[in-house]
């Protein structure tokens, strides 16, 4: 018996077993790693600002050294989302993808994915700002998952979130009077934003996952 229809019941003792077609096709779908600029949307255009999906064009697209195997892409590429945000006056990782289920992986309110980000701002960072962004914060009426956060400098640190709520540590800072001056997401789960050059993009390998 072939199902079609999405949300179809079954019961425990039945097999289901996907269409080599839709193995086919589900390793066929696309997920782009990209460094985006400052002034670039992770989304809809919003008035003179254009979509970070606006820069994956041949010329932008990365390639290490290590990488002999060029997947091929079928031009122009359709049906990209973002997984997640990054403000539009932020800069760092994000992930554009044509695969569901990566998405949902990525932003399901119940993910524990991590994404760490880099954060300087305006002034020295005091250690009882750091306790209070670590932990206690409330935003939006809820109560946040305790962040991770390492002092680099005086006015510069690492932050680990499991959430990814709008404006989330530009909102956490302000609560404790701290400017953010600078905010690059480097990391989302096991991909590293690495040496990926601002403005480009790249393939997910097939050795990488979230």
């Amino acid at each position: 018996m072939t199902v079609q229809e999405p949300g179809t019941m079954v019961t425990e003792n039945c097999r289901i077993d996907l269409d080599p077609r839709a193995k086919k096709y589900q390793k066929e779908l696309l997920t782009i790693l990209i460094h985006k600029p400052i002034a670039y949307v992770s989304g809809q255009p919003e008035k003179q600002y254009q979509p970070a999906v606006s820069l994956i064009t041949r010329k932008n697209q990365f390639r290490s050294a290590s990488e002999t195997k060029p997947v091929k892409i079928r031009w122009p590429i359709k049906g990209l989302a973002p997984a997640g945000r990054l403000d539009i006056d932020s800069t760092g990782l994000l992930v554009l993808t044509q695969d569901g289920r990566i998405a949902k992986k990525l932003i399901s309110p119940d993910s524990e994915i991590e994404k760490e980000y880099l954060v300087r701002v305006h002034r020295e960072v005091r250690p009882n700002e750091i306790e209070q962004l670590t932990f206690g914060m409330r935003l939006d009426g809820v109560q946040l998952a305790r962040a991770q956060i390492d002092l680099l400098d005086e006015n510069y640190f690492r932050m680990v979130l499991t959430e990814g709520r709008k404006r989330q540590i530009r909102r956490m800072c302000d609560k404790v009077s701290l400017e953010v001056t600078g905010l690059k997401r480097v990391r989302i789960g096991n991909i590293r934003l690495g040496s990926l050059p601002v403005g480009k993009w790249r393939l997910l390998r097939g050795n990488e996952s979230f």
